[in-house]
């Protein structure tokens, strides 16, 4: 590019159910900055619940997006393993010294997500037609991949990272509640592990797309989840179990669905507001039932989902509902709230 950009345009949330679109001036690259232009970013649950107002807590002007992917257009200084043209993930950025990031988990470092040095909360600006990303929260990606389809990586991390604590194995039979588009990235993963794959799900549209993908469907509204798994199962019940919509009845089904030893349980989603889990505390102690909680991707997770994306073992095409242009994002978000699966903010589509 012969001359660069000097002002971005983004999309911040200024209240509930309101959007602005707004400029601001590039900041100038640091020693291992790099200039992103934008091809795409996903609208995640974190997202347009803050839009529904159920996410206040995160503040506004939030200027937010981080499912996206783009093609880097400039370099800082000191920048030797990425150059123009690569087309990258975005990442989680950290302060990149803390013990924290040192480790490979900046989502757990305290300046992760934080407010912008002119006060855009979260300040992630993935939602912008450029943004500017230290190289150490960067992933590289197959340039022909479909930019909405890149833009998976960041979700599909936080999914492989909670796969990774289950330990799912070949031939084991794992359930995953809920058919949006994390539950059927869960669900795309575990088969991928060899597992055996049952996709529970009340909303017909949902249900329809888990069986065009080929995984057994449970029909929660027009049967007892509980008693068809144990009925797939020959009565023994799921080795592992996904919670991917944070549902009261959803947990406890979940729990109901194990079989009666060793069996693993998922809390995947959160949840506004909170729901509860109830579990019997001797059930865990006799069951040597297993739960575990998850959050985001570490820098390995980021790294696989590459690799799955870019190879074309995970297939994530069925979980793009739509695209939207940044100028219509006020309409985008609301097609986040009514749909099923991920919108998807292009930038200079071809």
């Amino acid at each position: 590019m012969d001359t660069l950009p000097k002002t971005m345009t983004f999309s911040c949330l200024v209240k509930k159910g309101q959007c602005e679109i707004r400029k601001r001036p590039i900041p100038v690259l640091k020693d291992y900055d790099v200039l992103i232009k934008m091809k795409a970013c996903n609208i995640c649950t974190v997202d347009y619940q803050q839009f529904m107002g159920l996410r206040e807590h995160q503040g506004y002007p939030m200027a937010g997006g981080h499912e996206g992917c783009g093609e880097i257009i400039a370099l800082g200084d000191k920048v030797k393993d990425f150059k123009i043209g690569d087309m990258v993930a975005l990442g989680y950025q950290g302060c990149g010294h803390c013990p924290a990031c040192r480790s490979g988990h900046p989502s757990s470092c305290e300046t992760f997500r934080s407010e912008s040095e002119d006060g855009y909360k979260f300040g992630e600006f993935g939602f912008a037609d450029y943004t500017v990303k230290s190289i150490d929260s960067l992933f590289k990606l197959n340039p022909n991949l479909d930019p909405s389809e890149a833009a998976f990586t960041e979700p599909l991390s936080t999914v492989l990272n909670g796969m990774k604590k289950l330990h799912v194995k070949p031939f084991e039979t794992v359930v995953v509640i809920g058919a949006g588009p994390m539950g059927l990235l869960n669900a795309l993963v575990a088969r991928a592990y060899g597992a055996r794959v049952i996709v529970s799900e009340l909303l017909d549209p949902k249900l329809e797309t888990a069986r065009k993908m080929g995984f057994i469907v449970i029909d929660s509204k027009a049967e007892d989840p509980v008693k068809r798994v144990k009925e797939i199962t020959d009565g023994e019940g799921a080795d592992a179990v996904i919670g991917a919509v944070a549902n009261t009845k959803a947990y406890d089904q979940g729990v109901q669905m194990l079989k009666d030893r060793y069996g693993r349980f998922l809390v995947f989603a959160a949840g506004y507001p909170e729901p509860e889990l109830n579990i019997s505390a001797n059930d865990i102690h006799y069951k040597e039932m297993e739960i575990y909680g998850t959050y985001g991707g570490t820098n390995d997770d980021f790294e696989d989902a590459v690799k799955a994306l870019s190879t074309g073992m995970i297939n994530v095409s069925a979980l793009v509902e739509a695209k939207y242009p940044l100028k219509d994002m006020q309409k985008a978000y609301q097609a986040a709230v009514d749909g099923n699966y991920r919108i998807s903010i292009v930038f200079d589509e071809k």
